[in-house]
């Protein structure tokens, strides 16, 4: 008798809002750093001795792009979503600027059937898990496009329960006391919807949204369906507000306020990894359930309202949120798969959010039959066992053609960046002016060695290049000339 076939794995994606690379007492680094030693977070430390730790793991500037790229597979400078995208239809989230107009992008986000105006039209992984007979399940936030958009709706992409997620960015509140967000006369676009078994309890939305995740996992576990989870939290975005579970330890540790509040949030998102972790083993499916610890983007690291010195808050990472600079697109990321990915591992082969798509779906056994979209990533399972050498002739992309904030930061608004191997180059639009970085060396970006490197900076920007027009990747508009920005194609110096 030939054997059972053995069962496809539940897969989560626990996907953490705004979090920064150092955001963790777990050091994804050579070293344990302040930061580290800040910061509390046992269940992270859990996962990552289960599971493979991977040290340059990457995502976009800022959120939208990174889900969008994400649920596609797609790179942002390909599907043109790159920025985040508004709760309000059709409307453009770029800032005025002097110099640039608007580029053309896709302002709209993504939408899973064609012709909706500003949008990237592709087929969404969870559509293709439900096909093959997963249960898909959406738990807090979404922000994939934009209201009176079918990829607002995470029904529309595939997803057969959805709890809290919308077309907002951002919680109104995370307090229970003011429903969320959801008071008469007071409510905005960023109020949460769909936990008013919540309201007026004193239960932050960092648990509500893990009780609720919890029990749309009874079904599928009782039957025995496979399940995908995308438990995406809003935490630790901003408004910053204390989780009182867990802040008074911080102001205790000599915190001022902003910073204690968010040490508080990270710590909730961590109790509710935990939860679940718990949860699973109650259950004895932990050991056929994947997960996959990521962020969106790098943590905030504007003041106010974050606390302390401006762009100092993701150090030895250079800069934050919004930002090309390492600070705003290294990524904690974790990989548990027991049976196949090795325990306790360190995987330092740098990776990009549209991996994720070939491999949720290698990880199922899904091959798709049909896709509107051409793939940007590469699935990373292989490196869950063999990790040991790093494939230095990939090259990842990021892309950023618009104005994210009124005021220009470090490695913000109007760039484009490249990496291959050790060597990060950043294009700035404003003035057409190359930065190459060695990360191996200098991984806070502080020495820029295009001078010293000319051969490797001319191959980068050669790469870069190419890439940016194959993807048609949109461009700002230069208002004297009336034309799009030149994409990069060689050095000022040749």
């Amino acid at each position: 008798m030939a054997a059972a076939p053995a069962k496809r794995p539940n897969i989560i994606v626990f996907l953490v809002d705004d979090m920064g690379w150092q955001d963790t007492s777990e050091p994804f680094w050579t070293t344990k750093t302040p930061l580290n030693e800040r910061y509390h977070t046992p269940n992270m430390e859990r996962l990552a001795r289960e599971g493979v730790k991977f040290t340059n793991a990457y995502a976009n500037a800022v959120c939208t792009p990174t889900r969008v790229s994400m649920l596609t597979g797609m790179n942002a400078a390909h599907h043109g979503v790159t920025n985040w995208t508004s709760p309000k239809g059709d409307h453009n989230t770029d800032n005025a600027d002097e110099q640039f107009g608007p580029a053309n992008w896709n302002y709209n986000g993504l939408s899973p059937v064609p012709d909706i105006p500003q949008t990237v039209y592709a087929t969404p992984f969870p559509q293709l898990l439900k096909e093959a007979g997963y249960l898909t399940i959406h738990v807090g936030k979404a922000h994939w496009g934009s209201a009176g958009t079918p990829g607002a709706n995470p029904y529309n992409l595939g997803f057969m329960v959805n709890i809290s997620g919308h077309s907002a960015g951002h919680p109104q509140s995370y307090l229970g006391q003011e429903n969320y967000g959801n008071i008469p006369g007071r409510s905005t676009l960023q109020a949460v919807p769909d936990l008013a078994e919540y309201h007026g309890r004193d239960t932050f939305l960092t648990e509500a949204l893990t009780l609720e995740a919890i029990k749309a996992l009874e079904q599928p576990i009782k039957t025995g369906q496979p399940f995908f989870l995308n438990m995406a939290h809003y935490a630790v975005h901003v408004p910053l507000q204390a989780d009182k579970r867990f802040f008074q330890k911080y102001v205790d540790a000599g915190l001022d306020t902003r910073e204690a509040m968010y040490a508080s949030l990270l710590e909730g998102m961590d109790k509710s990894l935990g939860d679940l972790m718990d949860y699973l083993q109650e259950q004895k499916v932990a050991e056929e359930t994947v997960i996959i610890f990521m962020s969106d983007n790098g943590g905030l690291s504007l003041t106010p309202p974050r606390g302390g010195q401006m762009h100092t808050q993701n150090l030895p990472l250079k800069a934050g949120k919004g930002s090309l600079y390492e600070g705003g697109i290294r990524e904690p990321m974790l990989v548990k798969w027991d049976g196949v990915a090795k325990a306790g591992q360190t995987c330092d082969q740098y990776v990009v959010i549209e991996d994720f798509f070939p491999s949720i779906l290698e990880m199922a056994e899904v091959v798709p039959k049909r896709l509107v979209q051409q793939l940007d990533g590469q699935s990373f399972v292989p490196l869950l066992q063999d990790n040991d050498v790093i494939d230095t002739t990939r090259s990842l992309v990021w892309h950023a053609p618009n104005k994210w904030i009124p005021d220009d930061g470090p490695g913000i608004n109007y760039k484009s960046a490249i990496r291959k191997g050790q060597w990060k180059l950043i294009y700035d639009m404003r003035n057409g002016s190359f930065e190459l970085y060695d990360l191996q060396k200098d991984i806070g970006e502080q020495h820029n060695v295009l001078a010293h490197y000319p051969h490797k900076g001319k191959e980068l920007v050669g790469l870069l290049g190419a890439k940016l027009r194959k993807w048609d990747a949109p461009m700002p508009i230069d208002k004297i000339s009336g034309k799009p920005v030149r994409i990069p194609d060689k050095l000022p110096i040749e």
